[in-house]
Formats: structure tokens, sequence, C-alpha cells
């Protein structure tokens, strides 16, 4: 049955459809009380009704309930809604093994750490007597932060399992009738196609079948009909995969032993368990690669440093992962010989378990650096792979296993092995830059690390927490100038979000930046912040393009720098140097939500509402959790009296930001479109807000100016400048919000005091 969101199954409402198959339609929903995504199936609407296919759909969702395997999907639930099933299951991001193959096969490591996630998960499956038997890559999921998952146990069935019985609530799977065959063809086992019991070596057949096409992108056995691809499978000899290879392409002999035994035709012949398999597996999977040699005189200019996994998978050590990563992205760059992809662009790319030739086509560079990071107690392991992505074969790889206090050591030697693998000639002031070391204290250094992963986050709670981490960072090491920087931006982020005088935001960041530039007078991040807080705080337009121009000098790719002073010109009118300059700073970081925002905002001041929208929708398509997403496109469909978007718009605003800005946007635009009753409530409530604690006195005056009221307007344009909350000093001036009052005399008078000599409209 067809399903339209807003529907209700029990506890779950419908948010949106997720794909459908012969035998269910997916769905993702929400579990209203625990505010918990899942997703739903159920039956087709020609199934409604089926006895059999309502027995076969229960039958498996009681069969995954009975496993609990982090390769298996797992079952949270099972309802029916008005005669028709339904199960709830856990929510995936990620891609089907099909999707992955439609755009290339994965090189043959990749191929094998698949396989033996799958054959793991059916080792569970077959200790409970559950056989697939419908094993494909349209059932095997490959999730966004790389685990793999298999999918619909909607053919499995129940044998018993020696040593024990069906037990009271196991799934009562019973064997096909002889002479039926059931499950996807080119799959099949033989024992399938005759229509026979099949046991877990099947399961193993299939599996071997998708290894096959994993390495080879082709079916083992498929050919141009059913009939004669059952043929193939009873008859043919199991091909062998080096006929199937490019000449640029080798696999270890021992993978092509293991696959030729999956694919046996007699059961008996085969892996008895799908654990012998996976042992098998990890074994060719243990071999190195020979490395790639490149060519005489050749070199490699342009690298990409992907995020590295972080294998121990647990979230306190997330950050440990990207910051290596970063670190290394942040060396590299200062080799001038080598293009280093910016970090937004390749974290794009985090979680993705895309194969190195893919992802360094998209990058558009000739080397590709993966790695592996794990730390378990005081033991830090590291595991990096350097890729040539024409030739999709391994420069380098290396494992580093040594104590977490040894990073420094660790980056170092990377940093060192890919100059050389790279055949880059450095000069010696080049080689010691690479060494340069902001701090030699691992303990400040992983407290800094720690700081940036959650400011990178640009949430009330992430910058926080970052700044938490930075000021323990400052108390180990009171002159690692990074940890100022840090600082300096996280509190001047804050002092937009959350602009209270008392909380004194801005004054921290400028002190923070001062300080990291006392130590380094070359600290692009420390000019950049200090450049933001000069212009929306100080009103020091003159000094602040100075920094904001340094900055961009000292490092001319750090992106932010190019949005800092972007919005600098276009708080003073200057819309096409700042819409130039905004646009760089997107080059540079293509795919960074925080760009992509900033950039809404030049365009947006500078009346360009509908490239606006078109930025604020790609923005939160490529994070649905940023806040700053949502509110421009509110604000920019209020600006065109789009209202009812806006407000669609403003509401979907994710919590992790202060809110107090968006509930005024949202009480200007009910204003605006002429709903005042609303509007007039929703400006009480923040009145209230206003006293307890504190917002944003911009949102109040643009409000005022929306229902009219000019004198309240200016009231609270005077408190805005009295404070200096965040938004004031660069929106005041030509904000489209307040284009009722420009002719006042007090708007000209007010913006005189701000430093503009010559207003804009």
């Amino acid at each position: 049955m067809t399903l339209l969101p807003g529907a209700k199954l029990g506890p779950y409402e419908i948010l949106s459809p997720l794909g459908a198959g012969g035998m269910g339609e997916v769905y993702r929903a929400r579990h209203w009380r625990l505010e918990r995504d899942v997703a739903i199936k159920v039956l087709p609407e020609h199934l409604v009704g089926d006895r059999d296919a309502i027995a076969r759909f229960e039958r498996e969702a009681k069969a995954v309930a009975t496993l609990n395997h982090p390769n298996i999907l797992a079952i949270h639930d099972f309802g029916d809604n008005r005669g028709t099933p339904y199960a709830v299951m856990e929510l995936l991001e990620g891609e089907t093994l099909r999707s992955r193959l439609s755009r290339s096969v994965p090189p043959w490591q990749k191929a094998v750490e698949i396989a033996i996630a799958v054959a793991e998960g059916l080792s569970a499956a077959h200790a409970k007597g559950i056989i697939h038997r419908d094993l494909k890559p349209e059932n095997v999921f490959l999730t966004s932060d790389g685990r793999v998952k298999i999918l619909d146990f909607g053919l499995a069935r129940w044998v018993p399992v020696p040593g024990s019985s069906s037990a009271p609530g196991a799934p009562d799977l019973t064997a096909t009738q002889p002479g039926i065959v059931m499950g996807t063809v080119a799959y099949m086992s033989p024992e399938q196609v005759r229509g026979i019991s099949a046991g877990a070596p099947s399961d193993i057949f299939s599996l071997g079948c998708v290894l096959y096409e994993m390495l080879v992108g082709q079916g083992a056995f498929v050919r141009p009909t059913a009939a004669e691809t059952i043929a193939a499978i009873l008859t043919e000899d199991s091909p062998r995969l080096g006929s199937n290879l490019g000449s640029n392409v080798q696999i270890p002999a021992d993978l092509e032993r293991v696959v030729a035994h999956c694919l046996e035709k007699e059961p008996q012949q085969r892996f008895q368990s799908a654990r012998d398999l996976a042992f098998n597996l990890r074994a060719v999977g243990a071999q190195p690669a020979p490395p790639a040699v490149l060519e005489p005189r050749e070199t490699i200019e342009s690298l990409a440093v992907l995020p590295f996994v972080n294998a121990a998978g647990t979230p306190d050590t997330e950050y440990l992962s990207d910051g290596i990563a970063e670190s290394l992205i942040n060396t590299l760059s200062q080799i001038p010989r080598l293009r280093v992809v910016p970090r937004s662009r390749a974290f794009s790319f985090k979680g993705q378990e895309g194969d190195p030739g893919n992802v360094g086509r998209r990058l558009n560079v000739r080397a590709l650096l993966t790695g592996k990071v794990m730390q378990r107690g005081e033991t830090l392991n590291v595991q990096v792979e350097l890729v040539d992505v024409p030739r999709e074969s391994q420069l380098w790889g290396e494992r580093f296993s040594r104590k977490a206090t040894d990073i420094f050591t660790v980056e170092d030697e990377i940093a060192k092995q890919i100059s050389e693998r790279l055949r880059l000639k450095l000069t010696g002031p080049e080689r010691a830059r690479l060494r340069k070391r902001d701090t030699k204290n691992t303990d400040a250094y992983h407290l800094y690390l720690k700081g940036r992963y959650y400011l990178n986050k640009r949430t009330a709670d992430g910058l926080r927490r970052g700044i938490e981490y930075f000021h323990e960072a400052v108390k180990r090491d009171p002159s690692y100038a990074q940890t100022y920087a840090g600082l300096a931006d996280g509190y001047m982020v804050l002092s937009f979000f959350i602009p209270s005088p008392a909380r004194g935001f801005a004054a921290k960041g400028k002190a923070a930046a001062l300080k990291a530039l006392d130590i380094d007078a070359q600290l692009s991040e420390a000019l950049a912040a200090l450049g933001m807080i000069q212009c929306s705080q100080d009103w020091a337009w003159r000094e602040a393009e100075q920094s904001l121009r340094r900055a961009i000098e000292l490092m001319p790719d750090y992106s932010l720098a190019h949005d800092y002073y972007a919005m600098l010109l276009s708080a003073q009118g200057r819309h096409d140097e700042a819409i130039r300059e905004v646009r760089h700073g997107l080059e540079l970081e293509p795919l960074s939500a925080i760009v992509g925002h900033h950039v809404a905002w030049v365009l947006i001041r500078a009346r360009m509402y509908d490239e606006a929208i078109d930025l604020c929708r790609e923005v939160v398509e490529m994070d649905p959790n940023f806040p700053m997403g949502y509110y421009w496109l509110g604000l920019t469909y209020g600006l065109k009296a789009l209202y009812e978007e806006a407000i669609r718009a403003l509401q979907a605003v994710p919590r992790s930001v202060g809110t107090t800005f968006t509930t005024l946007e949202l009480a200007r635009v009910y204003a605006a479109s002429g709903r005042t009753e609303v509007a007039r409530q929703l400006l009480a409530d923040m009145q209230e807000t206003f006293e307890q604690d504190y917002a944003e006195p911009l949102g109040f005056a643009t409000v005022c100016a929306a229902l009219g009221e000019v004198d309240k307007a200016f009231h609270w344009l005077e408190r805005a400048s009295q404070d200096r909350s965040g938004f004031f000093a660069m929106w005041v001036n030509g904000d489209p919000r307040l284009d009722a009052l420009r002719s006042d005399a007090r708007m000209s008078d007010l913006l005189r005091r701000v430093g503009f000599d010559s207003p804009n409209r």
C-alpha cells in the first residue's frame, strides 16, 4: 500500500518514501515519542490480502528479529495497520552494493573487505539455522560510515541446527516445496535452481557470485536469458577471474582460488561454513599489494587527503581520525609545487567507501591518501595508503603502531614519505616547514584536535565544547598559537549567535586573536577572526580590512578569510567586490555548508534573491542539519513575499544554534504577510526572552519596521548600536528589511555613527 507523508502507523509517522521492490515498499518514518527516525517496510499494494505474501513478510521479520549482528539489518518492531503488516527497521544512510557497482568495480582489497563483512553476517544467520537464499548486490548495503549490512531475508528458510531445536518463538521458516525455484537466478546455487533443499553452502555460492562481480564487473554465470543462465550455473565450469580482468589489474592467486572454491557445483565441495570463508578472505586481504612505480622523471603534483576512517567506531575518538587527516592537509599544503584539495572538499567524502579511482577523478587529483586510525589505551594504530589514481595502484602503504604520545612522529613520517613517493624535490627550508610544529605537547595537540572537530560543527553546543577544549589545550601549552586562533574563531562566531554583551564573547575572541598573533604574527586564522571582530564589534573598518587582506595574503587558500572579507565589503555596500571575493571562497571550498551560507549572506545583501535561494537549497541538501541554510532560505523567501515558503523554511531550522534570531525573523514574516496578531504575540514572547536572557536587538527592529512601528524600530536599533550586537554593524547599512526607515533622519545619523559616511540603500 502506498503511504503519503504524514500517514500514521501506530506511533510512527511517515516522512518520505525510500524505495520499493517486489516484496515491499520502504519509507522513512519517525517515532513521535522517541523522536527517532526509522525505516518502515510494508507490503506493496498488489500483495495486500495475499496470505502467502503476508506469511512470508512476517517470517522475514521474525527471522531478522532473532539475529543481532552488526552486519545484518536490525529490526525494531513489527505491527499491523488495518490488516496490512509492517516491519520497523534501523534507518541506513548510504547505498546498495548494486548502486556502487553501477559506477565502477572497487579495488580488490575493498571487495574482500565487503565479502568478509557479508560472510560474518551470514555466519551469524547460519548459526541460528537461517539461510538467506537471495543474496545479491541489491541486498548488500554499504552505509555512509563504512559498515556493511545484509538486507531482505524475505526468502529465508529455517533449518534445524545440530544440538538445538526450534525453541518457542523461533521463526517458522519452512523449506520451499520441491521443484519450486525461489531467489534471483544469476546468484542462485545449483541446488536452488533445481528446486531442492538449500543449506549454508548455497549462500556461500551466492556470495561467491557477488564477490566475482565485485572483482570483474560482470556476473559469473550471467547469460542473455534466464534459461541460459540456469544452464551455465548447472553445467559450466567456474569462470576464471584472470580471463575477465584488464591487463593492468592484478589480484592475488589465493583470492582466485577462494572464489573458485565458493563456486563449486557440489555443495560439499565448497566452504562448509561462512566463518571458514571469512577466515580465508582475511588471509587474502592481509597480503600487501605490489606498489606502483612511477616512470623516470615523473612527479605527481596534485593530492587529496581523504578523512581517515575511525576504525574503533567510538564517537570520542572521531576527532583523532579527522584531526590527523586535517593536519596532513595543512602540512602538505605548504609544499609550493603540490596542489592539495582543501579540507571541506576532501571531507565531503567522509563515510563514503568509494573506490580511489572514482574519488580521485571527482577531485581531479593524481594521488589519493586514505587511512584508518584506531586508539586503544595508550597505543595508536595508523594505517595509510597512497594511491596513484589513473593507474588505480598503490604507491605506498604502511601501518604505524606507536604510543599515542608519538602522534607527531607518525604525522611527520607520513608527510615525509608522501613527498618522497610523489618525487617532490624539497629545498632545505621547505623540508623544515614540513617538520614545523606549533607545539611539542601531545596532550595540547589532542585537545586542539578535539576543539577543531567540535568547532567545525558550527552548532551552539559544538562551539562551546570546542572552546572548552581550546582552553584546556592552552593550559597544557600557553605558547600554542593555533589554540588561541581557535578560541578567537569560536568566540567570534558565538558573538553573532549569542550577542549578549554580558557574555563578552567578542572581547574574549579579540583577546585570543591578539594573543595568537603575539606568538605568531603570520597566523592567517587569527588575523581573519580579528578582522571580523574589528568590523562587527569595533566598527574599525579600515583596520579590519587590513587584517583580512593580510590573512588572505598569508594563506590564499584559506576560504574563511575570503568569506569574512566579503562580509566586510558587503556591509560597506561594495557588493560587486563582495560577490567576487565570496565566490572565490566558494571555489576553494565548493562543498562546505559554512562557506555556502556566507555566500548566501552576501547575495541577500546584494538583493540577488533568486541566486540566494538556489544557493540555500544547495546548502540544505549538503547538510540537512545545518541551521543557517534554512534561516537564510526563510529570510530570502520572506523578502520575495513568498511567505508560506518562508514560514516552512524558518520552522525547519534545527535547534542546534540559538533560535532567538530565527523566531524574530519568523515574526517579521508574519507581520509582512499581514498576520500581525501572530507577529505581535511572537514579539511579546521574545520581549520576555530579551529581559530574562538576551536576544538580537536588530531582529526586534526588523519586526517593528514590518509592523509599521517606526519609533519602536529605532528604539531597538539604538539598543543594538549600544550593545554592538553581532549582526547589527554587518547588516544595518542596506538591510532590505529596514528599507521603510531609510528616509528617516535617525537612520542617517545612526549609520554615520557606525562608520558609514556614504550610507548604502
